[in-house]
């Protein structure tokens, strides 16, 4: 058996659609209850990457065959020693040496970059076998990888959502926050508020809990978000955001976002939800999160369930999320190598 690994660029038709059937297989089997593999957002990562981000994605064929996948992004304007990485091998043909020769490619590769670490991503166990450590934990831990920050996932059916619990949630928050108003928005941010929403994206990785994960909040200004915005509509991302004004200032203090994907009108994620660290204690988090979920389900009926990751340390995020119904779907681990 014969490994050969390649890179391959925006341009490479034949390779990119390879690369596709590759990942639709692996969700196909792994994932089976998040939405299908989506070609719209897969030919948009390799074709308009993230603003600060210079993606490098290898190719391998087995014998000639499609194999296996890894996209590498290389942060350019924060995080310059850092990598992560997204790592791919179709369920045919596992266990070959296939993910072995593209993470040995890669690691040249980030070398050459002059990388000092790369983080991924996998499920720490197989459905229903919390004892049992994932193929995916076991290949990282082989390389010497360290679970960096446990993440857990999960998911809020909107069918056995209680009106009456959240009504109730939203009065007491909304009670806790006078002095502040809520917005809602859909797609790219408004003029007015750009500034504010990129700082309050910038903050994220210094709010969040990160564990031992070697990650530097990121430099976000609007020019920046006006970038990420571009990129997730080539993706076919759709986006329902609400904010949080505080009146006396005219700044807004919290935001939080879920979006639908092109390929599955019935699945959201549940992405960022943060709160200024001087605005804190008034149950903005809540207020925001609670708001837009009506504002999401207002516009897209069709949304039976939403995932949502934090880390396993996140107790105020977790404690707003379990108010909301969200339950426990699996465990996660954010794996970080030192190159």
């Amino acid at each position: 058996m014969t490994v050969t690994v390649t890179p391959f660029g925006p341009a490479d038709e034949q390779a990119i659609e390879q690369a596709y059937r590759i990942g639709a297989a692996y969700v196909a089997a792994d994932l089976p209850d998040f939405p299908p593999f989506c070609r719209q957002r897969f030919l948009a990562m390799v074709r308009h990457p993230m603003p600060g981000n210079a993606p490098v994605n290898l190719l391998a064929h087995l014998d000639g065959e499609p194999a296996g996948h890894l996209v590498l992004d290389l942060p350019q304007l924060d995080n310059t020693e850092n990598a992560s990485a997204d790592l791919v091998v179709h369920p045919a043909y596992r266990r070959r040496g296939v993910g072995r020769a593209l993470v040995q490619h890669g690691l040249a590769v980030l070398r050459e970059h002059g990388r000092k670490r790369v983080s991924a991503m996998s499920m720490a166990h197989p459905p229903g076998e919390p004892d049992r450590p994932s193929v995916g934990a076991a290949f990282a831990t082989a390389f010497g990888a360290v679970d960096a920050l446990p993440d857990v996932r999960r998911r809020l059916d909107t069918a056995d959502l209680d009106q009456a619990r959240l009504d109730a949630l939203l009065a007491d928050a909304r009670g806790r926050a006078g002095g502040y108003e809520v917005l809602h928005w859909r797609g790219r941010t408004p003029d007015d508020l750009a500034a504010d929403v990129a700082y309050l994206d910038g903050r994220l990785l210094a709010d969040a809990p990160m564990g031992d994960l070697a990650w530097e909040p990121e430099q976000v200004d609007a020019d920046r978000l006006r970038g990420t915005e571009l990129a997730l509509e080539a993706r076919g991302r759709r986006r329902y955001h609400v904010g949080v004004r505080h009146q006396a200032t005219g700044r807004l203090v919290a935001w939080t976002l879920l979006d639908v994907g092109a390929s599955a009108d019935w699945h959201s994620f549940q992405q960022i939800t943060i709160v200024d660290p001087e605005h804190r204690g008034h149950r903005l988090g809540l207020l925001a999160k609670i708001e837009n979920l009506r504002h999401l389900l207002a516009h897209e009926p069709t949304v039976r369930v939403i995932d949502t990751f934090n880390a396993g340390s996140n107790d105020h995020m977790i404690a707003i999320n379990e108010q909301l119904g969200f339950r426990v779907v699996d465990r996660w681990s954010n794996w970080q190598l030192t190159i």
